[in-house]
């Protein structure tokens, strides 16, 4: 193939450019699914105990989430944020965030209603005599959870946790949007002195296939060791 179409030594020399996208991709990553898990948790729980009012507002969460794009949901959280700092009268608070924290909150938001459907769906498949054996040696309901019934959900539930932990890192490359630096903001930067963007993304796609690959054998053997630990 002409140099002209495809050159492979630009390519070599961009990667370190564009490979200094990985951390801010990972922490968005990393950042978002901790506090996603901690959200779909929550929303799991209160859907399955059904608390008044609040079970119903978890619903309405879940099924905004999940209908909406992503895409549109750091819109909303990048300029609608600001606008209710405006309201309040507290404008002045918000010039000093910077952008990459309106893309955790947007993620967080994002990951915790999928996983809160994943949790949810896991716990149902733990037979309700588990809890039964453990009100009878004297656990409470949170006991019961922590002790019993999560860790068992986790084995469930882990490989789809996973896929969304990919689809996660996959998504991050929507926070160019907001101007966050991370592999295809990057990508982008480094291609538009050149005009080659074509290379760019190529290398931007293998940075993300290659981490994909890795985190992937990660869950694979972690899997491995929760089951193995649950036979023992």
């Amino acid at each position: 193939m002409s140099s002209n179409l495809f050159d492979v030594n630009y390519m070599i020399a961009s990667i370190p450019s564009i490979a200094k996208g990985i951390p801010v991709s990972l922490s968005i990553a990393v950042i978002a699914f901790i506090f996603g898990l901690a959200i779909g948790l929550m929303v799991a729980l209160l859907r399955l105990y059904k608390v008044p009012v609040i079970s119903k507002m978890a619903v309405v969460y879940v099924s905004f989430i999940r209908g909406t794009p992503l895409l549109v949901q750091i819109f909303l959280a990048y300029y609608g944020v600001p606008i209710l700092f405006r309201i309040f009268e507290a404008s002045h608070y918000i010039s000093d965030i910077p952008a990459i924290y309106f893309i955790y909150v947007s993620f967080s938001l994002n990951v915790g209603a999928y996983l809160s459907e994943t949790i949810r769906a896991a716990i149902v498949t733990i037979p309700k005599g588990q809890f039964e054996a453990a009100y009878s040696i004297g656990m409470t309901t949170p006991q019961a959870l922590m002790k019993i019934i999560l860790p068992q959900a986790l084995v469930v539930a882990l490989p789809n946790i996973g896929n969304m932990f990919i689809m996660l890192l996959k998504d991050t490359s929507l926070a160019f949007v907001a101007s966050v630096p991370e592999i295809i903001g990057e990508a982008k930067i480094v291609a538009g002195r050149t005009s080659q963007f074509f290379e760019a993304f190529i290398v931007a796609a293998l940075m993300y296939w290659s981490i994909c690959l890795i985190v992937e054998r990660l869950l694979v053997l972690l899997e491995r060791r929760l089951l193995k630990s649950e036979r023992e």
